[in-house]
């Protein structure tokens, strides 16, 4: 029997790193290691030391490694997936100037409102970049940057996203690709390329910004011996481009080009998000128009508030955070981060509905309630920008995946099957964005298209099939009308 060849596939996500030791051969995990990181920052700030992700991949791959019991030189190829929209800037020595601005920071809307408005209204951006800016998006941190911490900006030489620092450090390749990328707002999904007008909007130099691979899958380099050494890999393994954590969940779904297109899937972790794989380019002001790792495209919608907002509340109500019912007659938006899907950057949680016969119970309910319907009412725009018609029957009887950490718990899957009415799909593998990442270091270190490997790997998945329940509209109405009426005035927007 030959030796068994593996590949790792890294998760660097905003509270952790994973690293999942795959066989590179039939896609079975062996074994995930693990390490934590550390989140900073108070009101809107949200911070990371981008050495602290370097640490956590190498505590990670030591301990995945040594989980799977197999010896180093089986390892064939590595690639990275990283939260996206932090913005990383390193000195002429590539070293971090200060700590990351992450996706959840929300200081930054007061620059992309400037920014929307300096372009000439959302409708431009969307059809240049795909995606209006909002405070998550890297533009909008590089302008407060600029504006706010001058010293760190004006000693800038290289800008990058999360997952584009660490595959620098294992291949000594400044490179990203197209998924990523087009989550900054600098790159345009229209030509493929970054959008030099908008660099020079922006202050920002070619040179200074990562070379873009034509996939995630796509081999830029081969780790280095410094990375070798201290990760206690070979020397000279492939290195992929990688790319952000919502397009390697679609490569470990096998949503692609080689795979499944316009099925939409349904994220929960500390954001929420609903996504699809297409050929079709979004152009829709309410959704990021993402381009996906393997050439396709993936709309998305993201809100800030999902599991973590959820568990607070439980939390704060000294309950489990499953010992929850419907939340009756209240509503609770738990948009306690500011939120980004409705554009509310400085809203925060609304609690209406009160009566004396409320339970804590129905509290918590009404918590899950209004962080599904957040994300659940982006899922008809997203079809849309698929190209299909929501109302058709069979486009609304298509499966929604659910995947995340939230996937996994009782009442999650409950509140988003009853406010859906859709049949649900949850998958068997609770590392997806590990496994896509894996399957683009296969892709790297084999050749191949990684979706196409994925599917490969998934042939007999042990997923969850679970029918469709009558639709809660009674719910979903009271939510979307709280919504509507206290955006302005109650949540800032």
């Amino acid at each position: 029997m030959p030796p068994r060849t593996v590949v790792i596939g890294v998760d660097s996500s905003t509270q952790s790193t994973k690293a999942a030791v795959t066989d590179a051969e039939t896609g079975e995990l062996l074994a995930v290691g693990r390490a934590p990181h550390v989140v900073t920052g108070e009101g809107g700030a949200r911070e990371t030391d981008p050495e602290v992700w370097w640490r956590a991949l190498c505590d990670a791959v030591a301990a995945g490694l040594k989980e799977s019991g197999l010896s180093a030189p089986s390892v064939t190829g590595i690639a990275v997936a990283g939260q996206q929209h932090g913005l990383v800037v390193l000195d002429r020595s590539g070293r971090p100037l200060r700590p990351s601005l992450l996706w959840n920071d929300t200081r930054s809307a007061p620059q992309a409102a400037a920014l929307v408005a300096e372009l000439g209204g959302p409708d431009a951006w969307t059809a240049r970049t795909g995606t209006v800016p909002v405070a998550s998006m890297t533009a909008t941190k590089w302008r407060w940057l600029r504006e706010n911490d001058p010293a760190s900006a004006e000693a800038t030489t290289s800008v990058r996203l999360p997952h584009d620092f660490l595959t620098e450090r294992l291949a000594g390749v400044a490179a990203t690709d197209p998924g990523d990328a087009s989550g900054t707002c600098w790159y345009s999904t229209q030509t493929g390329a970054y959008d030099p007008e908008l660099l020079d909007r922006l202050g920002l130099d070619l040179s200074m910004l990562p070379e873009v691979a034509p996939t995630g899958g796509t081999r830029i380099g081969s780790l280095t011996e410094a990375a070798a050494e201290t990760l206690g890999l070979p020397a000279g393994i492939a290195v992929a481009a990688g790319t952000g954590d919502n397009m390697s969940a679609a490569v470990g779904l096998g949503l692609g080009g080689a795979g499944l297109l316009d099925h939409p899937v349904l994220s929960l972790g500390t954001s929420g998000t609903v996504f699809a794989a297409s050929r079709a380019r979004p152009a829709s002001t309410a959704l990021s128009g993402f381009a996906a790792a393997d050439g396709t495209y993936l709309p998305l919608a993201c809100t800030l508030n999902c599991t973590l907002a959820v568990d607070k509340v439980a939390a704060l109500l000294g309950l489990h955070r499953d010992d929850a019912t419907p939340g009756g007659e209240a509503v609770l938006l738990p948009y306690l981060d500011g939120e980004r899907t409705p554009d509310l950057p400085t809203s925060s949680g609304l609690l209406t509905g009160l009566r004396h016969d409320t339970t804590p119970q129905q509290l918590l309910g009404a918590a899950y309630e209004g962080a599904a319907f957040t994300v659940l009412r982006a899922l008809d725009e997203l079809l849309r920008a698929c190209g299909l018609d929501p109302a058709d029957p069979e486009v609304a009887g298509r499966p929604l995946r659910l995947i995340g950490g939230g996937a996994q718990g009782r009442t999650w899957v409950d509140t988003v099957r009853r406010l859906s009415g859709r049949p649900l799909i949850v998958p068997g593998s609770g590392e997806l964005v590990a496994l896509g990442a894996a399957a683009l270091a296969a892709s790297a270190a084999g050749g191949g298209d990684p979706v196409a490997i994925a599917t490969r790997w998934n042939a007999t998945p042990d997923d969850a099939e679970l029918p469709p329940v009558e639709r809660d509209t009674e719910t979903w109405e009271r939510v979307g009308s709280v919504l509507d009426k206290a955006s302005g005035p109650l949540l800032g927007g």
